[in-house]
């Protein structure tokens, strides 16, 4: 797939090696967000779609997303040039013949994955990747009986990609290591974040993760504990805001003085308490802390906790500045019509 370099920062975060050949199959929201991503890196983008409608709705909706992109400074290329690159077709082998790495988004329905999977296997070339946009169906159970399913594996983005640039790469059992060590590469040198999965699970990291909060509240609002909107209140102001600059690990790190193994020590009980519950009975055994605090404190020295609670406290004095600057952060301005409802 040719040589890569890892992305770096700056204000358009893509770094493109070689150009290559890449193909998006399927062009509703997240695959004009992939093309996007993989235009703006410098690579001819295939974008195939069975419906007319979206072929040509495609199109329109790239030049938008790349014109609010250069609106607030985010690309470092012209919009028509990135634009340029993205070829849209109704033709599976013409976007995927010469492809060294084929994004699927097709709906999040196993038979038609399977179907366009087993499609991608026989037209793509034998060393292309097979990835999937996936948000919980799995690579064993989309790439099952492929004659290449050593080569598939599932690349779960965050929505939109090429503004969330975390990707969750998933392989399968029979997912060969060079696979995602290709696909990874690719990505990286596009700008994302890849993100590498031990094991398969259902609906991954990011959906377990934000499916856990959803549970928790709708619960809240369920027994009456608090209204739908100050629940929103709670996470866009409060814990979003926070864990925008810091994980859930090291906000627990930065909490506590002592860091994770002392807030283990003190409110383990009563988190323990509040599983209980729903029906939850996960402890926070030793080990798992230990190796938890082992972990974070790679990035976050124990020895230098006043300083890194020094550090977390500019920056979000720097996300502060930037909410009071951008009031437009707080949502949407509300129609006349919409106030009071």
């Amino acid at each position: 797939m040719g040589n890569v370099v890892a992305a770096g920062n700056g204000r358009d975060t893509s770094r493109p090696g070689p150009p290559l050949t890449v193909a998006v199959a399927g062009a509703g929201s997240i695959g004009v967000a992939w093309s996007l991503v993989f235009a703006r890196a410098g690579h001819e983008t295939w974008l195939y779609d069975p419906a007319a409608d979206r072929r040509a709705a495609a199109s329109r909706e790239l030049a938008r997303r790349l014109a609010a992109l250069a609106e607030t400074g985010l690309l470092a290329e012209d919009p028509g040039a990135i634009a340029g690159r993205v070829r849209v077709t109704a033709n599976l082998a013409e976007a995927a013949g010469e492809a060294s790495y084929v994004q699927e988004c097709a709906p999040e329905t196993l038979e038609i994955k399977r179907e366009l999977f087993g499609l991608l296997d026989d037209v793509a070339p034998a060393d292309a990747v097979l990835a999937s946009s996936s948000s919980a169906l799995t690579c064993s159970a989309i790439a099952a009986g492929l004659a290449g399913t050593d080569r598939c594996l599932v690349a779960h983005p965050a929505n939109p990609p090429y503004l969330l640039r975390v990707v969750e790469l998933v392989p399968g059992p029979k997912t060969a290591p060079r696979t995602v060590e290709a696909a990874a590469a690719l990505l990286a040198a596009a700008g994302m974040l890849p993100v590498r999965l031990h094991k398969e699970v259902t609906g991954f990291v990011f959906n377990r993760l934000q499916g856990a909060v959803l549970r928790e509240a709708y619960n809240l609002v369920r027994d009456g504990v608090i209204a739908p909107e100050d629940v929103d209140l709670v996470m866009r102001s409060g814990l979003a805001r926070r864990w925008s600059v810091l994980g859930p690990f090291e906000t627990v790190e930065l909490n506590t003085r002592g860091g994770i193994d002392r807030h283990a020590t003190v409110m383990g009980p009563a988190y323990a308490r509040m599983g209980a519950e729903r029906g939850q009975a996960d402890r926070w055994e030793p080990d798992l802390v230990s190796e938890v605090s082992a972990s974070v404190r790679r990035r976050f020295p124990r020895e230098a906790w006043d300083d890194n609670v020094a550090w977390r406290d500019h920056a979000l004095m720097v996300l502060e500045r930037c909410w009071q600057a951008h009031p437009e952060l707080s949502g949407p301005a509300r129609t006349t019509a919409g106030a009071g409802q």
